[in-house]
């Protein structure tokens, strides 16, 4: 039997390379090199179309810790990062060039893995198929793809806004409610007085928004104004809209706030909030500095920046299980940000989920799902979860991830107790499942 893989990014290089270590043949599938999107400069597998930073590299981070977990899992994606690192103070950054070339050459140089260039428009459902296309998915494969697995479920734009942690909210400087008492305690609410509007109003307007792309218009945003746009058109155009106060009562101050930031629940556990109506086209540096005037988040840790782009992105909650998995089409497994999973090592752990258990399908054996006490687990638990209010695409965090109480002191060690925890819990759970892992970085240095 042979199973293919459709796309050479990360996600399905990372696909592919399971499959084949599984001791299936496979066949991978991509556009390039006769073919590029407009988001893609290079011709080989792998490419790092934005930032050249995988992001932290500490277990005192949600990101640290996945990458260590996939190190464990004999990832590909950690294997070409670790040998071509770059100097990048507390994050893992690397050379853009040596790391595409690494993951091409070690694909091409498998004896289980065939490359076949060209345009895939059709998925079959009766083959063993991982689909890695990325958010620029071509429009006729975006369409089969709507039709026959996702009965509509398929979204070509991504607007969302920021997600912070309720830990890192300030207590003392916000309160509960919702407008006249409506819905109990739904919202957390961040009052201005006027002074500190006016800083926020001109710290907004003035902020750096990024550079549209060729796939990218003013006519993607239309149906969704960006919060910076709406400030750019009045002074009191926010106060009337996702600011208004009208029907709160700041308990610090017995009165109307001049205006009133509100923040909603982002997941069933009350562990991440979103900034309501605060859908942005900042850069994600001017976000963290412009919001953070808002009076509670001045020291807030932001899970997810907002973003406004071309992405397509399945309703994953709807359509696959907690293995990346189609529902009502078993052979068919999704991976990468079209499952919502947002950034490079999160789209290489959802590849290799799926990798891992088409494989086991192949052989007839159980799917391989790991808790959301791993990080890895938790972003397939999340694409899956069906209670969630709305579904966007996500980065790994704590947030996600169900570590339990820990008790240490200090966020960063609490942070680090939890990730060993969880580092714990993939090296249990990989045993029941029969699945292999080798040291990580850290064992080897001995810091866990």
């Amino acid at each position: 039997m042979r199973a293919r893989v459709i796309g050479a990014g990360l996600a399905g290089c990372e696909a592919a390379w399971r499959l084949a270590n599984e001791g299936i043949e496979v066949e991978l599938c991509d556009i390039k090199p006769e073919g590029r999107t407009p988001a893609h400069h290079s011709g080989k597998f792998g490419e790092l179309c934005c930032s050249n930073s995988l992001r932290a590299a500490g277990l005192e981070n949600a990101a640290g810790l996945l990458k260590e977990e996939l190190r464990r899992l004999s990832s590909l994606v950690m294997e070409a990062a670790d040998s071509n690192r770059t100097p990048a103070g507390g994050a893992l950054a690397v050379d853009r060039g040596g790391f595409e070339s690494y993951i091409t050459e070690r694909i091409l140089a498998h004896p289980k893995i065939t490359f076949q260039t060209g345009e895939v428009t059709e998925i079959d459902p009766d083959c063993f198929t991982v689909v890695a296309t990325g958010p620029l998915t071509t429009d006729r494969l975006s369409a089969h793809i709507a039709a026959h697995f996702c009965e509509g479920s398929l979204y070509f734009f991504d607007a969302a806004a920021p997600i912070v942690t309720l830990e890192s909210i300030d207590r003392e400087k916000v309160f509960f409610a919702s407008r006249y008492g409506k819905g109990g305690d739904d919202y957390i609410n961040c009052p201005f007085d006027k002074e500190g509007y006016d800083r926020f109003y001109e710290a907004l307007i003035s902020a750096e928004t990024a550079e549209l792309h060729g796939f990218e218009n003013d006519r993607v945003f239309e149906g969704c104004m960006p919060i910076e746009v709406m400030a750019k058109r009045g002074y009191d155009v926010m106060r009337f809209g996702p600011l208004k106060p009208v029907g709160l009562t700041d308990p610090h101050t017995g009165e109307e706030p001049y205006a009133c930031v509100q923040l909603r629940a982002d997941n069933a556990a009350g562990s991440l909030y979103n900034l309501v109506g605060f859908q942005t086209h900042l850069k994600f540096p001017e976000q963290r500095r412009v919001f953070s005037l808002i009076p509670g988040l001045e020291r807030a840790e932001f899970v997810r920046y907002g973003v406004m782009h071309r992405n397509t992105y399945l309703h994953s909650p709807g359509v696959l299980n907690e293995v990346f998995q189609v529902k009502k089409s078993p052979k068919t497994f999704f991976a990468g940000q079209m499952t919502g999973v947002e950034g490079y090592i999160e789209s290489a752990a959802s590849g290799l989920v799926a990798g891992l258990n088409c494989a086991r399908l192949m052989r007839g054996e159980g799917k391989a799902a790991f808790s959301r006490a791993t990080a890895i687990g938790a972003l397939g638990a999340y694409v899956s979860c069906e209670g969630l209010r709305e579904f966007q695409p996500m980065n790994i965090n704590f947030g996600i991830m169900d570590v339990g109480k820990i008790r240490a002191r200090g966020r960063r060690l609490r942070r680090i107790r939890s990730s060993e925890a969880a580092l714990a819990a993939l090296d249990r759970e990989a045993a029941a499942l029969g699945v292999e892992t080798v040291k990580g970085a850290f064992e080897n240095e001995g810091n866990c």
